[in-house]
């Protein structure tokens, strides 16, 4: 990635819809950490499995954790290969035909060879990157992590070998039909953060979430 760009080959080439193809590290990296949803993909003898989780990203390497003793968990820290993606759903793309009719999306899929942390050390930064990313200023609340719930998070690491990013940002794509009485357009869709709900037995005045800052889901 010497110029910034993750390099094209067999792996992340994008065949179909090529023109919205993208592989800057910018737009990847960008699409990374514009959310926290991401689906992990991998294979175990044969049978393909995809897991839905939680990811943040330091420099070109991704981080996600879950339970040590999961099936995800247990085989990417043997040494097996992942692919990450991310897609966020940015509008209806509402076409005068149901051919023409489409979605706008950013997305990207990331390749590599997830590791386990077992830096103790390393794990705790690791978490306080992504609870800061969750809600700011909400680690140093917590209570501290107890010996057996360290035991029981497994924490991998992935350094992003390939990637690619995917993006459609346009109005309908069938302005020969424009006559046709139908409207066309975009109807854009995106994620809010809502009004904080207080768990049930009550809020502490001093863990009050709805005073800390918000993430922007939006941006």
């Amino acid at each position: 990635m010497a110029d910034g760009s993750f390099g094209i080959n067999s792996r992340n080439r994008v065949k179909r819809g090529h023109n919205r193809a993208l592989y800057d590290e910018a737009t990847v990296y960008g699409i990374l950490d514009s959310h926290f949803l991401c689906h992990v993909s991998f294979e175990i003898e044969g049978q393909p499995h995809i897991i839905p989780t939680c990811h943040w990203r330091e420099g070109n390497k991704l981080y996600w954790h879950g339970s040590s003793k999961s099936m995800m968990i247990r085989h990417l820290a043997m040494g097996n290969p992942a692919a990450v993606s991310v897609t966020h759903l940015d509008g209806l793309v509402l076409a005068r035909s149901a051919f023409s009719t489409s979605v706008n999306y950013r997305s990207v899929i990331c390749y590599g060879m997830p590791e386990l942390v077992t830096d103790e050390a390393e794990f705790d930064r690791q978490m306080e990157l992504f609870f800061e990313m969750l809600a700011p200023g909400r680690w140093p609340q917590l209570r501290p992590m107890t010996d057996q719930e360290r035991k029981a998070t497994g924490l991998l690491v992935m350094e992003i070998e390939d990637a690619a990013a995917k993006v459609r940002a346009a109005p309908p794509g069938d302005p020969e039909e424009a006559e046709y009485p139908v409207w066309a357009g975009v109807v854009p869709l995106a994620t809010n953060q809502l009004q904080p709900q207080a768990a049930p037995e009550g809020e502490r005045a001093s863990l009050n979430y709805g005073l800390m800052p918000a993430y922007d889901w939006n941006k």
